[in-house]
């Protein structure tokens, strides 16, 4: 389904206002069409796509470029016919180390249907897993560069990746947020933050939305608490897919453990299962 112009301007102002806040938002991560039309069912405002959660629903491992540029934004275009909610997209790196290829990706994620998107400084490469300070600057700028040329909003996020990557350097994370903020990006994102502490200097160190990732390494930061803390908006990432694969995990190790069907009784039943998708 092709969005009308309207309806892409409509959900890429709503996106945008989601940001102004007051508190914070949670935007969950759906990985198919079928999880973003229950999590629209529910109720939640925004939705976003998960890198990690399509990955390993195509039986690929996430963040080592298994995935072309054309395999995510088909699975974006699915969310995004399934739902009349503002999606934002997990654009991983770009797809393509150069400025000119993150410009291209936030214009083909535009033509998808999608309101927003992030981009993030990792390489893909474990040798050399954060990209080069100043490139990752040129890239963030360039996705900005390409968002501003569109005619809706399109909201830009920029990852600074340095706590998923072993690089647990606070300063170097806030120092490139701050220069992504300089650039242009709308909403700022450091995934991996390992305490309060952590999210709080972040949250002081910029002047734009910051996005922060729930269930990390301190699981008692509620959406309240991260609010406190000066968060704008709490992604889950792959939490809800990994949990769903959990829920199958222990379905099939009780099958063949015990040869009972006791899972069945925390399982959606079929008619409940069947209206959400209606």
């Amino acid at each position: 389904m092709q969005l009308s112009a309207t309806d892409q301007r409509r959900r890429g102002i709503a996106f945008r206002e989601l940001h102004a806040g007051p508190g914070a938002f949670v935007i969950p991560n759906p990985w198919d069409a079928g999880t973003a039309r229950m999590l629209t069912g529910l109720g939640f405002a925004a939705l976003a796509t998960t890198s990690a959660g399509l990955a390993f629903a195509l039986g690929r491992a996430d963040g080592a470029n298994l995935v072309d540029r054309e395999v995510p934004l088909a699975g974006a275009r699915a969310v995004v016919a399934a739902t009349d909610l503002p999606v934002a997209a997990d654009l991983e790196n770009g797809f393509g180390p150069r400025p000119e290829d993150v410009a291209t990706t936030i214009r083909l994620a535009a033509e998808a249907g999608l309101v927003g998107g992030s981009i993030e400084d990792a390489t893909g490469d474990d040798a050399d897993p954060i990209r080069d300070f100043e490139l990752a600057v040129d890239r963030v700028r360039a996705a900005v560069e390409s968002a501003r040329s569109l005619d809706f909003p399109f909201t830009v996020t920029a990852r600074a990746e340095n706590f998923l990557y072993g690089r647990p350097d606070l300063a170097d994370t806030i120092r490139r947020l701050q220069a992504f903020e300089e650039a242009g990006a709308d909403v700022l994102f450091a995934p991996g933050l390992p305490d309060a502490e952590a999210v709080r200097a972040v949250c002081a160190a910029v002047s734009r939305p910051v996005n922060v990732l729930a269930g990390g390494a301190d699981r008692s930061l509620t959406v309240a608490r991260l609010a406190e803390l000066g968060v704008r908006r709490i992604s889950l990432g792959s939490a809800l897919s990994r949990a769903a694969m959990g829920a199958v995990k222990r379905a099939a190790e009780e099958i063949l453990a015990t040869g009972t069907f006791a899972f069945t009784a925390d399982a959606l039943s079929y008619q409940e299962a069947n209206k959400l998708m209606q």
